[in-house]
């Protein structure tokens, strides 16, 4: 990448994949000041006599590697990836059975079955893409917009309705919101709001990996354009680069921070330009392209298992609404959505690409597309009929021994049931 003004440069580092991974490297070019270096303890460079202010118009964007085009053709052939057939067809699949979920779950938040829900209209390749280059026994921070990696890493329909309804079949037994997901056995670390609160655990847990002996194992940290602004995010930049941690931060930068666009929230080129600054190996992305993803997550794996930290920015566009608690017609127009959901769609362009590969027609979509919505539908109905869990679990699973101030309370809590039961449900709860 070309410096216009300036005594250092970032350049790109071809690879034999054809990605183009981002480095910091001093100039090689003698100084003006007699090929005299400065040495100083926090930087080595040359000197100059003329003084030039760096901005972020000073470099040239980092492109965006891309492997198909939006009629699901391969670009450069060198450049496409080796999965297999079942490989492609799971990538797929998820991306069909995610598409279902959201509309089903979605709806049923407007009808007042849920209390919340998250679409991830849009990053669907994101999430395929990155799941199946890793290997399972890889940790996952997600943030709340992964759902497509929990279903590839084999979470079940029935799993994940379970959560979003709260019954006593909820691994979290009702006490987190909808989409809040984990799973201790897939290595998924449970998800929580706030943002980027889950980038520093990120790295901590690449920390003890590095630490283990004989580790094959790596962090993959999922986070938005937005949680990239928090405090947490640039200290997780800092402790991966210094500590030279297995990890992979992952950025979905879709162009929005709920209702705040990406020109609202920063200066510069993006957030992978943050990358090299603060050393970490770098890589740009079309996130709506699977194989991309699929290509730049492989490579960042096989680097960041040697103890080097890589950043991945994806580049996509956040289709649906925030959230159920959002309305995006207010902030962005019509006519820009229609243009990412027609042009840029990650799961047309895969299903055009496996349809070239004779892997797909328009008989199996239809047939594979009613499977999905009808698990769906069934395991909701079903999941909506299960008990809540137990009016107890919420004082308890916190303490090994629990406190006398909690141990107050549900008494406290058992005198008022036994003299008020008739004002309360409770038999859709789990009972003793």
């Amino acid at each position: 990448m070309a410096l216009k003004s300036g005594v250092s440069f970032i350049r790109f580092k071809r690879l034999s994949h054809g990605i183009r991974l981002l480095s910091t490297h001093t100039r090689p070019e003698i100084s003006q000041n007699g090929g005299k270096n400065a040495d100083f303890p926090g930087v080595k460079a040359p000197y100059v006599t003329e003084m030039k202010l760096l901005n972020e118009h000073s470099y040239d964007p980092i492109p965006i590697y891309r492997v198909i085009d939006n009629n699901g053709e391969v670009i450069e052939r060198t450049e496409e990836p080796r999965i297999d057939n079942e490989t492609l067809l799971n990538m797929y699949k998820t991306m069909v059975q995610l598409n279902q979920m959201d509309k089903i779950l979605y709806e049923s938040q407007r009808q007042g079955r849920i209390s919340f829900y998250m679409t991830n209209y849009g990053e669907e390749g994101i999430h395929v893409g990155s799941a199946a280059a890793l290997l399972p026994q890889d940790m996952v921070f997600a943030q709340y917009r992964e759902l497509g990696v929990l279903l590839y890493r084999g979470m079940t329909v029935t799993e994940i309705i379970n959560q979003c309804y709260g019954n006593h079949e909820d691994p979290g037994k009702g006490r987190q919101m909808p989409v809040h997901y984990g799973s201790k056995q897939r290595n998924i670390a449970t998800l929580s709001s706030p943002l980027a609160t889950q980038m520093p655990q990120a790295v901590g847990a690449a920390y003890a990996f590095k630490r283990a002996p004989n580790n094959e194992r790596c962090v993959i940290c999922y986070f938005g354009d937005g949680a990239a602004s928090e405090g947490d995010a640039h200290a997780a930049f800092n402790f991966a680069a210094t500590l030279q941690c297995p990890i992979i931060l992952f950025c979905r930068n879709n162009g929005y921070a709920i209702s705040t666009p990406t020109s609202e929230q920063y200066r510069g080129d993006g957030i992978a330009a943050r990358g090299p600054a603060l050393g970490l190996h770098t890589i740009r992305v079309d996130g709506t392209d699977a194989l991309a993803v699929y290509r730049a997550v492989e490579r960042a794996r096989e680097i960041a298992i040697q103890n080097k930290p890589v950043l991945i920015e994806a580049m996509s566009y956040r289709v649906g609404h925030h959230s159920t608690s959002d309305d995006s017609s207010a902030y962005r127009p019509v006519e820009e959505i229609q243009k990412w959901t027609q042009e840029e769609n990650p799961v047309q362009k895969l299903k055009l690409y496996i349809e070239g590969k004779g892997l797909w027609n328009s008989d199996t979509e239809k047939q594979f597309a009613k499977e999905a919505r009808d698990i769906v539908l069934r395991t909701m109905q079903q999941a909506e009929k299960k008990k809540k869990p137990h009016w107890k679990e919420m004082l308890e699973d916190v303490y090994y021994d629990m406190p006398p101030h909690l141990q107050k309370q549900m008494n406290q809590m058992e005198k008022h049931l036994k003299k008020y039961k008739e004002h309360y449900p409770l038999d859709q709860f789990q009972s003793e």
